[in-house]
């Protein structure tokens, strides 16, 4: 193992106002979950967001996930469809509800939900005397889904569409920001994501209604009384005031995180452009722009001679941290059981993709040690 300073996948990346709106947060008392943060970190989203956006503070992404479903409609028995190439997050929530999640296998240009496969799944869950309740869709990595044909079925079937874009903040199909799409959409500020609030999530609403009902149930359901009163079963997923004030300071350097996440993939890209074997994840064309979260490699090794663990072996030697991509919920231990449609490319990516490291804040130095670590595999 190098003795040289750890090479991070994607580490939290400090650099505009958060100490100040923090120091605010103490100045003023509101350490709880209320506050001018919170509110001006929500007006921030929603003003980036654009398309009426209505943005709703969490402590996680998964949070805003059952959120959705729940203002969605699901309940104990009903049938969610959900992106299997993705990581648990976004499936867990289904079983919170009592659902039964039916996975999806992803296409070959983003690495996304299949919309054929999509629709093959609601035809025969409909012949089953089963109509799937709602839709999760994942913009994976960063990278926009196709997301004009997915809401096409959604739309034809009358399910509701839930966006997961915990990955995505800043990208865009056909110039519009992803999260925007659905029916809800979902927002991550974990640690590693292109802004962070240490941890935090929100939920993107299209009324100011579903925001209520959102803010309601975030807020342990609390009904109008005097008293503690509760005719609902309520949540405590609201986002604290504090980390808010971190997430408005990342907010104002949002836009130079993503330029800076571009150019690492730009440099894995000018690194890997002829090394015949290793094709990277990119937009397959000029409607989709992505903030490149995380730059990803599939790898043949019939043709290139060496395999992932390989690339990963050789970058651990010398402490640099890469991953293999997500293991497909369909082959997960816990979900096994649940009906998968497709035709496993998904596994395909898990058995032969990487993560390489792609944080805002890698400087040359560390991108010449990522290089010349590289190269003792691509010779």
């Amino acid at each position: 193992m190098s003795d040289k300073n750890k090479i991070w996948l994607s580490s939290p990346h400090m650099e505009g106002s958060e100490q100040k709106y923090i120091a605010q947060a103490f100045a003023k008392n509101e350490l709880s979950s209320f506050g001018t943060n919170i509110d001006a970190f929500e007006t921030h989203i929603e003003s980036y967001l654009g398309e009426e956006a209505k943005v709703v503070g969490l402590s996680s992404g998964t949070a805003a996930i059952h959120l959705a479903l729940i203002l969605s409609g699901v309940k104990h028995g009903d049938e969610v469809i959900c992106q299997s190439f993705t990581f648990s997050a976004s499936a867990n929530p289904i079983t919170y509800q009592g659902a039964t999640p039916i996975f999806i296998d992803s296409e070959k240009e983003t690495w996304n939900m299949c919309p054929i496969h999509l629709e093959k799944a609601i035809q025969d869950r409909l012949a089953s005397g089963k109509k799937p309740k709602a839709i999760i869709m994942v913009h994976l990595y960063g990278m926009p889904a196709k997301i004009s044909e997915i809401a096409s079925v959604a739309k034809k079937y009358e399910i509701k569409l839930i966006e997961d874009a915990a990955e995505a903040l800043g990208s865009t199909y056909l110039g519009k920001k992803c999260g925007a799409f659905g029916d809800f959409g979902v927002l991550s500020f974990n640690g590693n994501k292109i802004i962070t609030t240490t941890g935090g999530g929100a939920l993107i609403c299209k009324t100011d209604l579903d925001k209520q009902k959102a803010i309601f149930l975030a807020t342990q359901a609390k009904d109008e009384a005097v008293h503690y009163q509760h005719s609902k079963i309520g949540y405590n997923y609201r986002m604290s005031n504090v980390i808010a004030g971190i997430g408005r300071g990342q907010m104002e350097v949002l836009d130079n995180h993503i330029a800076l996440r571009q150019d690492v993939n730009r440099f894995y890209k000018n690194l890997f452009k002829d090394k015949k074997g290793v094709s990277m994840l990119m937009e397959p064309n000029i409607d989709h722009k992505s903030n490149h979260w995380l730059s990803c490699i599939l790898i043949n090794e019939k043709i290139s001679g060496f395999t992932k663990e390989d690339v990963r072996l050789q970058l651990l030697e010398d402490n640099i941290e890469s991953r293999p991509l997500w293991k497909p919920m369909h082959l997960q231990p816990i979900f096994l059981k649940y009906k998968f449609y497709g035709d496993s490319f998904s596994k395909e990516l898990f058995n032969n993709g990487l993560c390489l490291p792609s944080g805002s804040n890698l400087n040359n130095l560390e991108k010449e040690r990522i290089k010349e670590s590289l190269q003792k595999v691509l010779g």
